[in-house]
């Protein structure tokens, strides 16, 4: 042991100085806040998005329109993807949304929704939440069977 490596105890060394214990602290007075305005005052709180008196971003960008809060957001997936993996070898027959998810075309928790876009050849059978009126028609078309969740 040497001066060089002699370090405190733990705990023994306080972090900074304690504001607002009086003029012989060092941080008496005014305890760092300044001297007048709305933040030197107790009680003092900002509200959320306040930016000093100017005109809060949430003001300044213009609204219009109504957002439904109900509205159902479905994964959309299209005939020509659903043939790309038939031609894979990835699906054979039977599409449901256990086989759309280990595909990766829809999460576990979306509603999914089969779109006409493309061609299909394939005789599928299809379960999911809903179909376009094309795509209802290129299924049973091809000799497949619709069914809806």
């Amino acid at each position: 042991m040497s001066l060089h490596n002699l370090t405190p105890a733990v705990g023994s060394i306080k972090k900074g100085k304690r504001i607002a214990r009086g003029e012989g602290s060092g941080k008496g007075g005014t305890a760092t806040r300044g001297h007048n305005g709305q933040k030197s005052r107790s009680g003092y709180s900002k509200k959320i998005g306040f930016e000093g008196g100017q005109m809060p971003l949430q003001r300044r960008v213009p609204k219009f329109g109504f957002t439904n809060i109900n509205r159902k957001e479905y994964q959309g997936i299209n005939l020509d993807k659903l043939q790309s993996l038939v031609d894979s070898g990835k699906i054979t027959d039977t599409v449901n949304l256990d086989i759309l998810v280990a595909n990766r075309l829809a999460g576990k928790n979306d509603l999914v929704k089969i779109l006409g876009n493309g061609e299909l050849k394939a005789k599928l059978n299809i379960t999911v939440h809903k179909y376009t009126a094309t795509a209802k028609a290129a299924i049973e078309a091809a000799g497949g069977d619709v069914v809806s969740l």
